[in-house]
């Protein structure tokens, strides 16, 4: 059985640091999240690109995140990680400046790839940072708590940058907000107060192993086929739902229904996680949005489009934090940051594999046929986790 008992002293979850870095995560997704629904819009209308090239351009900014994450990981387990989250935060902020400045699609391009490595830098450390501050017997359980600053910046975000285009058919003021959220963060975050922590000072032994965490390379390939789904998905959305079902700004009610979906099943699953009920939730959650991404690719209404939003989120929102549990599970306290950094170089490669191949089969074929795609590679992540990686999982994991 994948349980354990409770511990009966359970320390405080809320705490003033945990508060700090939770309210600076949601100012990452929310400035984020701002742009990336729009970005395909933004180029097809600003620069003129086809959907191939679409693909091509955002998925530098995920290709870069994912090249930076291993890094990322090693400098947060072998430096203080309070000067680490605030050196990636800060680039993180400033790099919004870029695209106000980038008036052809080749420098758009070149600032929105470089993005992506204080992104994905910035979303190691501030989330190895939540994990040191929480109480040992509410990690799991503040885990959970941890991924819906990600899904209330989605709710809003998408939603309030739709109506603020709509009001002023301006980008840049999209940019400039942006930019401001995620310098509120910054500040947030300058103020923490992390005690001293022992450092990863072994460096004879420098490895792979301290890059990537090696146990959970079967965790690590189905991330992978889930997150190549969500990439095809999330990048296409919006185009889609304009394009075929002619229901202009419908990418904001699909984000926020996704949002809540993922808010909910979070809200429910993080007492089962507190339980110890890792494998559970997580093959609950990866069955329900198997059935969310089907729902997308074969009912192509707006009642099929709004209701795999709200089942893809309820399943993201049970098996998002169970994968991440089972990587930290697996890691000794000295690889907790590479542990952090695993799943995220996953869900990288397969976001940024999903919005390249998403593109090029929309291009060459039709929308269909790339979310009868994200299904299929979805479906083979899910059977590849009952088959072997949920056994693999109950025999290696450390606690």
């Amino acid at each position: 059985m994948d349980t354990m008992s409770e511990n009966t002293t359970l320390g405080p979850l809320w705490n003033k640091n945990y508060v700090k870095v939770w309210v600076a995560n949601f100012m990452i997704f929310f400035s984020f999240m701002l742009l990336t629904p729009l970005l395909p819009l933004y180029l097809k209308d600003t620069f003129a690109a086809s959907k191939d090239t679409i693909g091509i351009v955002l998925s530098g900014y995920t290709l870069l995140a994912l090249l930076i994450r291993p890094f990322s990981g090693f400098f947060v387990d072998s430096f203080p990680r309070k000067v680490v989250l605030l050196v990636c935060y800060g680039l993180f902020s400033i790099f919004f400046a870029g695209y106000l400045f980038a008036g052809s699609l080749l420098l758009f391009a070149i600032v929105r790839t470089l993005h992506g490595a204080p992104f994905g830098s910035a979303t190691v450390a501030n989330s190895t940072v939540a994990i040191d501050v929480l109480h040992p017997t509410r990690r799991a359980e503040g885990i959970g708590y941890y991924g819906l600053s990600n899904n209330l910046a989605s709710a809003i975000a998408p939603a309030l940058a739709i109506y603020i285009l709509q009001q002023c058919h301006n980008y840049d003021v999209l940019f400039w907000l942006s930019l401001i959220t995620s310098a509120i963060g910054f500040a947030i975050n300058s103020t923490l107060d992390l005690k001293e922590r022992p450092l990863v000072k072994d460096k004879k032994k420098l490895s792979f192993d301290r890059f990537f965490l090696l146990k959970g390379w079967s965790e690590g390939l189905t991330m992978m086929c889930f997150a190549f789904s969500y990439g095809v998905l999330a990048t296409y959305v919006a185009i889609y739902g304009k394009e075929i079902l002619d229901i202009s700004g419908g990418a904001a009610l699909f984000f926020m229904l996704l949002s809540t979906g993922l808010i909910l099943s979070r809200l429910i699953g993080t007492r089962t996680l507190r339980q110890g009920k890792v494998v559970q939730n997580a093959s609950l959650g990866m069955s329900v949005s198997l059935v969310g991404y089907l729902v997308f690719a074969v009912m192509q209404n707006p009642f099929g489009y709004y209701a795999a939003a709200l089942i893809i989120g309820l399943g993201n929102g049970h098996m998002w934090p169970a994968c991440q549990n089972m990587f930290i599970n697996l890691a000794p306290h000295s690889q907790r940051g590479t542990a952090n950094s695993s799943i995220l170089i996953s869900w990288d490669i397969g976001v940024g594999l999903g919005t390249l191949v998403g593109g090029v089969v929309v291009e060459h074929f039709n929308y269909m046929s790339a979310f009868l795609t994200a299904w299929v590679v979805n479906l083979v992540g899910v059977t590849a986790f009952f088959a072997y990686v949920r056994k693999s999982y109950l025999a290696n994991r450390l606690r």
